[in-house]
This record gives structure tokens, sequence and C-alpha cells, in this order.
């Protein structure tokens, strides 16, 4: 497999058979997502074959592939082929209520019959009550099984998404690209139950360690320094203890070999000078060679991106207000009535359920949309940054340079490149379309962006997602450090510990509190 001329592996050959729940695993940008893509068929790998000897089901990253205007239902269904027949089935329910007259409704009730026939020939009743216990087992209430995607959040969409898949499971391969992004508490242990039951094989990448070991029983880790991948057959918890054994081994060995190399140089040295002795010393220093060329390779110190946060431009007291806002789509209400102050350096945090509005609220804040009533108040100084949660600010046709050229329209080429240097862009990664780019990389690039915005209200929106552990720390050490306001949507409690809330906005109510402790019980639930 390729990103472009980098080579992100080589020679790698493997199965996955029923009963495989495997965890696959690296740092953002190894190619993870990548791999993934080639397992489902959706991406050619460079050299070598793929071999699918039953379903497959994908669950990408990108939460956005229904059309909008799809029924959470039927989107649901269709995995198994059912959303024609039960649009069929609903159109001839339709017909009979509104038949005006005997011809009309004989007409109408054989359409019905067939369109039934067709709907339990593809399981019919059973698959939708079926579909609907998936569906609450990811967190999707009862009330939005009938409403069009295009009108849910970000996260439900996401859960929409996660639940298609598993409806379409019936004993196939599942490949789960972060799939318990969004999910609350009592969403994630349903899951964990679900792909323990699970027959078929399963490939996941998650950055949830809790998921990784009540799942895996194998660990695959993609390691980007020798374009390879590191098979291990065994759960979680056995690879971890495992790896930091073989590192520890490995280092004994290098130390002890390196020793014993050094010495047999040292004694070459002294005898080659004497025709006597130089034949003995070269092979002392062909032996010492020896030594370190049958040593397991280094291992390389992965990179870490060096996230910062801008400096903020001076600004009023209250740079950024709201009045009364309000906002719907269709007959559903997300916003009613929010009135928010963000004083200069404040840090408040959003809480709520999954379709609470949360989401909707910082685009509101963000210009991104307009709201149905009240307004947003911009204050003396204001510069707004605005991290999305599915990356909407980036253009996925442009470059990696060419988006942070059009967040930082100011910067030189040079500096450009420096600042994706320090975001672990470089060279030819530059250069790479952002909408190649794996989630990790996407948020680090969206953060990019913000480095020299001189934003002094950051409007940030589950900006922990995709995150490997390393950058994820990096990310909330900068949040941390951030002496600008800071309005955060977040289930993550890491960031909420980063972020070190005064207030919190509670969603659909539009409750504002000081923070404490006791909602921190919130957090998993938003």
């Amino acid at each position: 497999m390729r990103a472009g001329a980098r080579l992100l592996l080589s020679g790698v050959s493997f199965t996955v058979s029923p009963g495989d729940r495997i965890g696959l695993v690296g740092r953002n940008g190894a190619g993870k997502t990548t791999l993934m893509n080639a397992l489902a068929g959706r991406a050619r790998p460079a050299a070598g074959t793929v071999t699918r000897t039953g379903p497959v089901g994908f669950l990408a990253q990108d939460s956005r592939a229904a059309d909008p205007a799809t029924t959470v239902t039927e989107r649901i269904l269709s995995a198994r082929g059912l959303d024609l027949a039960l649009r069929q089935l609903r159109k001839a329910e339709a017909a009979m209520a509104d038949a005006a007259g005997p011809g009309a409704l004989e007409r109408a009730m054989s359409a019905y019959a067939r369109a039934e026939a067709a709907f339990q020939a593809g399981g019919g009743y059973a698959a939708e009550a079926e579909a609907a216990r998936v569906a609450a087992g990811v967190g999707l209430p009862d009330r939005v099984m009938h409403e069009p995607v295009g009108t849910l959040s970000g996260g439900q969409r996401r859960r929409v998404e996660l639940a298609r898949i598993l409806f379409a499971g019936h004993g196939g391969t599942l490949l789960l690209d972060e799939p318990t992004n969004h999910l609350d508490a009592d969403s994630l242990a349903w899951l964990r139950a679900f792909l323990r039951a699970h027959t078929g094989g399963l490939v996941v990448i998650s950055h949830d360690t809790g998921l990784l070991g009540d799942v895996v029983n194998r660990v695959f880790h993609l390691d980007a320094t020798r374009a390879t991948i590191d098979v291990h057959n065994t759960g979680w918890t056995t690879y971890l203890t495992q790896r930091d054994t073989d590192e520890r081994r490995r280092a004994r060995e290098r130390a002890g070999a390196e020793r014993k190399a050094a010495a047999l140089h040292a004694q070459a040295d002294k005898m080659k000078a004497r025709s006597a002795t130089a034949v003995t010393a070269r092979s002392m220093a062909r032996r010492a060679d020896r030594l370190l060329s049958g040593l397991e390779p280094a291992r390389r110190t992965e990179k870490t991106a060096k996230i910062r946060l801008p400096e903020p431009a001076p600004c009023g007291r209250m740079p950024l207000g709201a009045a009364g806002l309000a906002k719907s789509y269709g007959d559903h209400r997300v916003l009613a009535g929010v009135d928010l102050a963000v004083d200069r350096g404040s840090r408040l945090v959003v809480l709520g359920l999954n379709g609470a509005g949360k989401t909707t609220l910082l685009r509101v804040l963000a210009g991104e949309e307009r709201p149905d009533a009240g307004r947003v108040v911009h204050g003396h100084g204001l510069r707004l940054g605005y991290f999305a949660q599915e990356h909407d600010t980036l253009d996925g046709a442009r470059t990696v340079r060419e988006n942070l050229a059009a967040a930082a329209p100011h910067l030189t080429d040079g500096e450009a490149r420096h600042v994706l240097g320090a975001f672990l862009f470089s060279g030819a990664d530059a250069d790479k379309p952002a909408g190649v780019l794996s989630g990790g990389e996407k948020t680090r690039l969206a953060l990019a962006g913000l480095v020299h915005s001189g934003a002094n209200v950051l409007l940030l929106d589950e900006p922990t997602n995709n995150l490997d552990p390393a950058s994820r720390g990096e990310v909330l050490a900068a949040v941390g450090s951030y002496p600008g306001a800071i309005v955060m949507v977040t289930h993550d409690e890491g960031a909420v510990d980063a972020l070190r809330p005064d207030r919190v906005l509670l969603l659909p109510d539009a409750d504002e509190d000081l923070w404490n402790e006791d909602y921190r019980d919130l957090i998993s639930l938003a």
C-alpha cells in the first residue's frame, strides 16, 4: 500500500477468519484507514491482492455516506436491500388509503400484496424489528427512526451508519473504523457485547483501549517505520505485556552486542598495525559486524506532532455572546432560547445527549449556519477559531498545504511548510489531497489551521476524536495552556480535565451553571 510516493506497507500477508476479532493499531497516519479501505474494496493496493470469500460490512470514518433524504429505518434496512421493498410497501399503503373507488382500491391492494411478499422474502417485519433493536443498542431513540438522515446530528448519523453495518452482520466480516466515536457509556457496553458475540471476522481500528481489551483476540500493529504489520495472536492485555517484554529484551540484546562489538573492534584496532596479527584483526572486525547485523533492527521512536494553539489577539471583556438562539430542522426543534456570554479567557463545556444540539450550537456560533431566531453577538476584537467535528472546514479536493494556506493566507510557502512539519506533514505529505487523510491526520490539519489565526475564542467540537494516545496528549496539553476563551463539546473526560471549565451549558434545556464535579457523570453520556 502507498499514500502518494510514501510506502505504507510492503509484502504483508494475513487471513481474517470467522471468530478472529482483530485490533488494527498504530500511530495516526501509519496507514490503518488506507488498509481498511483496501480490505473493503474501496481502494486498490499498489501490489498484491485482497480476496473476499463472504459478505463484508465496512464502517468508514465519514458518517455522511447516506442520502440525506433517506429515513433512518430505510438507511439501516438498506444493508440487506430491504429499503426499496419497504418504500414500495409504504407507497401501496398510501395508495389504499387514498383510493377513489373500488377499481383503484383493488389495484392498490394488489400492489400492496406484491410489495408485502417482496418485503417478507427479505426478512420482513422480523428484520425491521431487528433493525430497531440494533438502532436502540447504539443509542438511537425511537423518535428518529422515521426522520431523514440529513436532519440528524453528526453523532446520530455516525450511529446510523454503525447500526446499518451491525444489522448487515449475519456472520460476515465487519471492518469498523473508530466505531466508538459519539457513543455514550450504555451504547459502548452494548457494542462490546455485540462484537464479542459476533461469529464472523472482525477488524477494528480504535483508540478506545477498553473496547480493545474487552473484544479483540488478535492484534495487528502497523509499524510505519518498517512498512509492515506485526501480528500478535493474543488479546490486547497480553499483547501490551509482550510488547513491553520484547522491547526490554531487544534493548538488552542490543546493548550486550554493542559492548562485545566495541571490545572486538578495539582489540582489532590494536592488532591490525602488526602484519603478524592483521589477518586476525580483520576476522575480529568481521565478527563484531556480524554481531550487530544479526540483531533485530532498532525501532525508531515515532514522531509526535508538537501541537500548539494560537496566541490570542487582544479583545474586549466579552468577545462572544448569543441571545435567544433557536434552530429547527423540519419539525424537530434543536435549539430553543439559548443565551450565552463568553467572557475573555473563559472556559465553557457543552454537555447533552446526541441530538441535543451541541454541534448545531457551535455551527451557529461559528457562522456556519443561521439561527431561525435570536442572534450571535460579536464583541470588540473577536477572532473566532472553529474546529468542526466532521472536519467540515477542510476542503477534501485541496492539498494539505492549500488547506493551511486558506486558513492562514498571510503565511509564506516556507512558513506554511514549517507549520505543517510541526504537525507531521513533511515532504510529499504536504501535497496530498485532504480527502485521503485519516481521521487523525484531518484533526492535526484542522488544528494546524488554527495556529496562526490569532483566534481569541475557540469553538472545539470533539477535538480528540480519532487521535492516537500520543497525539491526544499533545492536544490536551495545548488546550490546558491556551489563554484565550474556549467553548468545547466533548465526551472525553480527559479533555474536560484539560479544559478546567468554569461553566457548563446543558442542552437541550439551555441551562447554564458554574462547573462542579457533580457534572462529571454527564460527560460519558454526551
